[in-house]
Parts: C-alpha cells; sequence; structure tokens
C-alpha cells in the first residue's frame, strides 16, 4: 500500500487509457480504509470500526484491510442490521438504501462520532457527512462539514483540500 496520501491522492486521478481498471467496489473500500486515516475521533480507541448497512458490496473488499493498523487501531469490519448497532462504529457505509432508510440511519448516527458515508448524490444534503460518487471514471467525494463537526469529528485540511466539494464549511 502506498503513504497513505499517495493512495487517497492516486485514487482520485483517473486511470490513463488502456490501464488495467480496479473494480469500484475495491476503489470504495480502499477509501473507507483511507478516511479512517485523514478523521480525528474524539477519544482515540484501541479499534477503528468501519460498519456496513444496506447491501454488502463492500465485505469482500474490506476483508484483505481488517486486522491491519491504522493510526495505530486495528481496523475491523462489520455488518450492521439495526441501529443500536452503531455505537462500536467509527465510520458507517450506508450502501444503496432507499430514501427513506437512508434518512433513518443519517438520524439514528447523528449524535454519534460516527463519519457517515454513502453513495447517492444526495447523501450529504440528507445530512450524511461524506458522499463516495462516481463522477467519469474516477470516484470522488463530497464532505458536508456541519455535520462532521456535529459528530463531534476533525477532518485533516489535506483530505478536504482532496474533495470535490466541501458544504456547510471552509475548505
Amino acid at each position: 500500500m502506498l503513504c497513505s496520501g499517495g493512495l487517497l491522492l492516486a485514487l482520485l486521478n483517473p486511470l490513463p487509457a488502456g490501464a488495467q481498471t480496479v473494480p469500484e467496489p475495491q476503489l470504495r473500500a480502499a477509501y473507507l480504509v483511507n478516511f479512517l486515516k485523514y478523521v480525528e475521533w474524539p477519544g482515540g480507541g484501541a479499534t477503528a470500526t468501519i460498519c456496513l448497512y444496506g447491501r454488502d458490496s463492500l465485505s469482500a473488499h474490506l476483508a484483505p484491510y481488517e486486522g491491519r493498523s491504522v493510526q495505530g487501531r486495528e481496523l475491523r469490519v462489520r455488518r450492521i442490521f439495526q441501529f443500536d448497532q452503531l455505537a462500536d462504529c467509527q465510520e458507517l457505509y450506508v450502501a444503496e438504501a432507499d430514501e427513506e432508510r437512508q434518512a433513518a440511519v443519517i438520524k439514528a448516527a447523528a449524535r454519534l462520532p460516527v463519519l457517515t458515508v454513502g453513495e447517492t448524490a444526495g447523501f450529504v444534503q440528507q445530512g450524511g457527512a461524506l458522499a463516495l460518487l462516481r463522477q467519469d471514471n474516477r470516484i470522488v467525494f463530497d464532505i458536508n462539514m456541519m455535520v462532521v463537526t456535529r459528530a463531534g469529528l476533525r477532518v485533516s485540511p489535506q483530505m478536504l483540500r482532496l474533495a470535490r466539494d466541501v458544504s456547510g464549511g471552509a475548505r
């Protein structure tokens, strides 16, 4: 794996014509792991847990990262099915949920120190922290800083510079 900044930067750039492409779920998984390197949670902790809610398209791609150290914390990955399971999550990936379910999970996570990440264009407008989106031949992300701040999280300036759009606060 490249250094944390290099990998995130490399993921933001489209691949040259004729280059072997990386499957989109694998890219999304790499983004989720790298976001852990650029966000600070209150209180720290020995583990960094990525929770998956909704359709499971990333478990297999996140499995190789499980158990690795990320910012001095052991990375764990788990699926959740109920909102009372959010307490142990540092990052929550909401996969293709309908708007009603998406709104419910965002509301459940709203006052917790959880970085919510979705994959729909309206995710950050609906109250999610980050949206991982496909634009042309690459994955980009938008950040809602009001949501991040309300959750008690701090995002590094380097990550803010790499975002396609930052709403609710300064870049």
